[in-house]
């Protein structure tokens, strides 16, 4: 019994013993494992610092190349800055300059109507005068820029101090002319106008489709000859003039023998409303009694494009009474629109510069001033004459001179030295003997009896000093005379007559009736109706004209418009 209790017992003993060894194993495996956990997750920290530390780097470095290559384009952007703003400035400051003295009468509608009007048939010695007044300056800058850059560098001067004193100094230039250009031709009141809708052209046009117009059982031919910037104001002041010399006295006796609208109570001139203070737009209101309020769109001012489709003008009425009509120019008539103009109303045989080329009037390489000198245009104008009244039709020849464009003028060899080293007034005294020659010529013809001779100029000069020496309370006008008109104007003196009145006059001249004297915006000057102008006064024309009128618009033809200015 003992011995099967001590066997028990032992049993006993060796299973506590066998017990104790497996928990100890057991507890020898956790440990072991959780030594191994412990480890791996020491790595996988180890780890994670490590692509910590690289991104860390990474973005440090991406951060300091990011900062090189902004600081490398800033150093690029202020040294093309310095260098680039200082010719722009300098550009713009001496383009500005040379533009207000150059046009001196120049208003923002006629800046944006020419910066519109592609560049096809200016005259190259404009376009040259501007380069050698204006490109020296920025090329000046430009080598002074450079020059300054290249000395700092043996000077104890910060480079960016030049650079950016260079960018202040361009940036003054460049306000400075704008805001030059922002009050001479006050483009505050020009944004303003756009905005401004007036009813004044609508309540006020007459469209010349709706009068009656009875023309004479013989109808009469008509010569309106267009003189480039000639004004009255050329004659000397003893005859009504505003010059202390009278560089037009050809002129001034043609207009004193004939028919002279003016407003003192000599001889005079008439006034270019706003929309006519350039050449097309002197065509456009002396042939329509219309301003030129539109902005042609540029990629059709060359094309087929039809200028005032909506309104009936001089040459309208005369194509379907059955007139032969031509428009002669020593130009290119394409420029600013003008063979537009006059072959869409009237259907006109233009006769320009080209068309001067290709009928070898003139030789294939010939070129004077803008074209050919009027010299040679008076010469032609004879032979189509001649030719014209061969036809035994009535006709109608309309021309525009060249030679007194501004700057200075043209001298051609019939030009003579009168005036000294006036250049300018040597060429009006030219200009002078030239068409009253060629109206004497006229007047020798055998169809002179029947035809009535309009002589007027498109607008005042922009020559820039021509005109220094007037009184400022003389009132400037451009030339005008009739001559051999089969009436005579209830009123011709002391009158506020503006260019548009010329569409119905002329018709008035050729001995046409006009049923209420009024065509467009023009009154016939023959009768004794008063104008617009002396209505409201020329300053309150202005004004309204300078308007936005939709009215206008649709004559105009909304697709001949370029909205961007006109907004």
């Amino acid at each position: 019994m003992q011995n099967r209790l001590n066997k028990i017992l032992r049993r006993r003993d060796e299973f506590i013993e066998r017990r104790e060894k497996r928990q100890k194993r057991t507890e020898w495996l956790k440990q072991r494992q959780e030594s191994k956990q412990h480890e791996n997750s020491d790595e996988e920290k180890l780890a994670h610092v490590e692509v910590e530390e690289i991104q860390n780097n990474i973005a440090v470095i991406v951060r300091e190349k990011a900062i090189q290559w902004l600081v490398i384009a800033f150093k690029v952007v202020l040294f093309l800055l310095t260098i680039l703003l200082p010719m722009l400035g300098s550009l713009l400051y001496k383009g500005t300059k040379w533009m207000l003295a150059t046009w001196a009468h120049l208003s923002m509608e006629e800046l944006v109507a020419q910066l519109k009007t592609p560049m096809k048939g200016t005259n190259s010695d404009l376009i040259w005068d501007f380069v050698r007044t204006c490109v020296p300056a920025a090329v000046s800058a430009l080598l002074f820029i450079i020059a300054l850059l290249v000395l700092i560098r043996h000077l104890k001067i910060k480079q960016w101090i030049v650079q950016i004193g260079a960018i202040a100094t361009s940036c003054v230039l460049i306000f400075s002319s704008l805001h030059s250009v922002w009050v001479e031709l006050d483009v505050e009141e020009y944004l303003e106008n756009q905005d401004t809708i007036s009813m004044f052209l609508q309540e006020n046009y007459i469209d010349a489709s709706l009068p009656t117009l009875t023309f004479p059982e013989e109808k009469r031919n008509l010569i309106y000859i267009f003189m480039e910037s000639m004004e009255s104001t050329y004659a000397s002041e003893e005859v009504g003039g505003g010059m202390e010399e009278n560089y037009i006295p050809e002129m001034v006796e043609l207009a004193n023998e004939n028919i002279n609208f003016s407003s003192s109570d000599g001889f005079g001139g008439i006034s270019p409303v706003d929309g006519a203070t350039w050449t097309m737009g002197a065509l456009v209101a002396q042939t329509s009694g219309l301003p030129l309020k539109i902005n042609l769109r540029s990629e059709k001012a060359e094309g087929d494009v039809e200028i005032l489709p909506g309104a009936t003008v001089l040459g309208d009425i005369l194509e379907e009474q059955g007139y032969n009509q031509v428009f002669l120019i020593g130009s290119d008539g394409e420029f600013a629109g003008r063979k537009q103009y006059f072959e869409s109303h009237g259907e006109y045989e233009v006769k320009d510069y080209v068309y001067a080329l290709e009928h070898g009037w003139i030789p294939s390489d010939y070129w004077e001033w803008w074209g050919y000198e009027d010299s040679k245009l008076y010469e032609f104008a004879k032979q189509e004459l001649t030719e014209l009244a061969g036809k035994g039709e009535p006709f109608n020849l309309t021309m525009l001179t060249v030679d007194t464009h501004f700057e200075d003028g043209y001298i051609c060899p019939l030009c003579g030295e009168e005036h000294g080293e006036n250049q300018y007034g040597n060429v009006m005294s030219c200009a002078s003997r030239q068409v009253v020659d060629f109206v004497n010529w006229v007047k020798e013809q055998p169809y002179y009896e029947n035809t009535t001779i309009v002589i007027v100029g498109d607008h005042l000069t922009m020559d820039s000093d021509f005109c220094n020496t007037v009184s400022r309370s003389y009132q400037r006008g451009v030339y005008n005379t009739i001559i051999n008109a089969p009436i005579e104007p209830v009123y011709e003196k002391n009158r506020q007559v503006v260019t548009m009145d010329m569409f119905p006059t002329t018709l008035a001249a050729l001995g046409v009736e006009i049923e209420g004297n009024r065509l467009g915006l023009g009154t016939n000057l023959f009768s004794e109706l008063p104008t617009l102008a002396e209505q409201f006064g020329i300053e309150k024309l202005n004004q309204e004209i300078r308007k936005r009128s939709i009215f206008y618009e649709q004559i105009a033809g909304k697709d001949n418009i370029d909205d961007s200015v006109m907004e």
